[in-house]
């Protein structure tokens, strides 16, 4: 088992990164999924197993550890394909309540990609909830992801809207590298929440701060993939707003 550590932002509590590969680790893991996420149903639960399973068969399981040895970061995924190819498919990533804000998502994500290309797969795939702000700012801003789909009711039931994203993973492949440098102008603060804004030759969408505004961001992110977008940025407008950029899809550029 290789390891990498890393010294936490702020009180500088060393980390350390690593594979899962023992039973007991699964257990650990499993614990916490249930813990973070506030899961009381058995339907869904993680199986120690299939985790198990999982990482004797292609797919990822690592953990980010503290100083005493507590497992307060997990992530895992396994080996996915459709027509666009095959990519390693991030299921879930958790991080344990106290443990928040510290990084820890970012060592979970780049240990990750480490199992991945060493698997020999270039792009890793997840999905999360449009209406996320600052979890769409990671995906985009700090690692580099962009939007692949936007799929309603992505687990079967209502209420489970996800927006997918693909992560380049291979060093100088991310095509929108560029235009992430692009700022929201300030007079988005006034905009209407969901609605696409034009803006060259890309478009601007703020991202609802409540309820309010959530289906018409979902509307908005289904179109904007229809006609050949993809998002590839969040950041914040002011201290209250932020908003989404989408550019053309294959390398676009802001006019």
């Amino acid at each position: 088992m290789t390891e990498a550590q890393a010294r936490d932002r702020g009180v500088g509590e060393p980390l350390t990164t690593h594979e899962l590969s023992r039973y007991e680790d699964f257990q650990q893991a499993s614990a916490l999924y249930r813990r973070v996420f506030g899961y009381s149903s058995e339907e869904l639960a993680l199986n120690s197993n299939l985790l198990s399973a999982l990482v004797r068969n292609g797919g990822s399981a690592v953990g980010v550890r503290g100083a005493d040895g507590e497992l307060i970061g997990f992530a895992y995924g396994f080996l996915g394909s459709d027509e666009s190819g095959v990519f390693h498919y991030s299921q879930a990533a958790v991080v344990e309540q106290h443990a928040q804000g510290r990084g820890i998502g970012r060592l979970l994500k780049l240990r990750q990609r480490e199992v991945v290309l060493a698997s020999g797969v270039s792009t890793m795939r997840w999905a999360f909830d449009p209406a996320l702000g600052r979890n769409a700012h990671f995906n985009f801003d700090i690692l580099g992801a962009h939007s692949a789909a936007f799929v309603r009711d992505y687990y079967g039931r209502p209420g489970t809207d996800r927006l997918l994203v693909d992560w380049p993973l291979a060093a100088g492949a991310d095509p929108y590298a560029e235009v992430r440098a692009e700022r929201p102008p300030a007079s988005l603060a006034g905009a209407e929440p969901g609605a696409a804004i034009a803006h060259g030759a890309g478009r601007w969408v703020v991202v609802p701060t409540g309820e309010a505004g959530t289906a018409r961001l979902h509307d908005t992110m289904q179109h904007l993939h229809e006609q050949g977008f993809v998002l590839v940025s969040c950041q914040r407008v002011d201290a209250d707003v932020s908003a989404y950029l989408a550019v053309p899809a294959a390398g676009g550029r802001l006019r």
